[in-house]
């Protein structure tokens, strides 16, 4: 399983790169799957495609990428063209969460549904702060419905150190009520303070039509990168700790996602997809942001470009650190295994 998603995501990943280098007559030496030795290749036209032994990553090798003296070199392209070029691996790992998302919101599936009540209120919380009392029924939160402890859940960690409104039933009557929700909450009371409880249940299906799904994909997509920075934020304010994982963990994780079904599994392509297009465009020599990094360098120097040489001694750096830093989390991923223990927790 875990081959088969991040040979999605890699194959995405690349097929952005090499479209747009296409597009703008760069040539493309090989358009590779995995890392070599090659076991499969094929060459179509200028452009070798090849299937390699390691199958966690894949590349597209350009002619020229840092050296600019061949007429149809990467390096020998406009600032713009680079950056069209650059940024079209991680556009592609965020068309692809749309289209899965997408696909998941048309499938039916089943949902334990209720009223979501206020079991207890911790003191000196927002949740008390803000009068919530218990018993109160919360109806809605930032005017999404609340059926159930996970819509509220997700719902609060997208507004974490932010504004939100809940709509609450109390004895009849509703109130809007505005709270904060902690960044950084003490031990064991959460982000508002309130413990809850969902009652009487009742399992629905559900589904929407593609002209809904479209749109709830989108908007999913930018959800998941609100949870990525509120996560970050949380690793800076000590609320929670960093997690990294390396081939061994993603695995781990694939594996039991999968056994919970594939919609599940589709939603973990989906925001691994969406994690990966963050990583790439961060200003990490070698990678896809690094090298971003050079293009935003000569546009802000009105077109004097950093020599090549130095340029590609920055990636050859960038590359070794990232290879150790890999190697470093394969050590954690193991000892992790080897106590049993899981990063979707236990």
């Amino acid at each position: 399983w875990v081959l088969f998603v991040l040979g999605v995501l890699v194959f995405f990943h690349e097929l952005g790169h090499f479209g747009m280098a296409k597009l703008h007559k760069v040539q493309v030496l090989e358009f590779g799957f995995g890392f070599p030795p090659r076991i499969l290749s094929k060459r179509l036209g200028e452009t070798l495609y090849s299937f390699n032994l390691i199958p966690i990553g894949g590349f597209v090798k350009l002619t020229g990428q840092e050296d600019p003296s061949h007429p149809r070199s990467l390096a020998g392209k406009s600032a713009w063209v680079r950056f069209q070029i650059l940024t079209a691996g991680p556009f592609m790992n965020i068309l692809l969460p749309v289209l899965l998302f997408t696909i998941v919101f048309m499938l039916p599936q089943q949902a334990v549904v209720g009223q979501v009540a206020v079991h207890q209120v911790a003191p000196n919380s927002p949740a008390q702060g803000a009068g919530i009392q218990t018993g109160d029924i919360i109806l809605e939160a930032d005017g999404r419905p609340v059926e159930n402890h996970r819509d509220l859940a997700y719902l609060i960690n997208l507004k974490l150190g932010a504004d939100m409104e809940w709509l609450i039933d109390r004895g009849g009557n509703t109130y809007v009520v505005p709270l904060v929700p902690r960044l950084n909450p003490p031990e064991g009371q959460g982000a508002t303070g309130v413990q809850i409880q969902t009652t009487i249940l009742r399992n629905v299906s559900r589904s929407q039509p593609f002209w809904d799904a479209f749109p709830l994909a989108i908007r999913r997509v930018g959800e998941v990168m609100v949870l990525a920075k509120n996560e970050v934020n949380g690793w800076i304010a000590g609320s929670s700790a960093a997690q990294m994982a390396g081939p061994i963990g993603i695995a781990q994780v694939t594996g039991e996602v999968a056994s919970s079904g594939i919609i599940a599994l589709v939603e973990l392509t989906a925001f691994l997809s969406i994690w990966l297009a963050i990583l790439n465009i961060l200003p990490i020599p070698a990678l896809d942001g690094g090298r971003l990094v050079f293009v935003i360098l000569e546009w802000l120097r009105r077109g004097k470009r950093v020599p090549p040489e130095k340029e590609g001694l920055v990636h050859l750096a960038g590359f070794a650190f990232l290879i150790s830093a890999i190697l470093v989390i394969l050590v954690y991923d193991i000892d992790r295994v080897i106590l049993g223990g899981s990063l979707l927790g236990g």
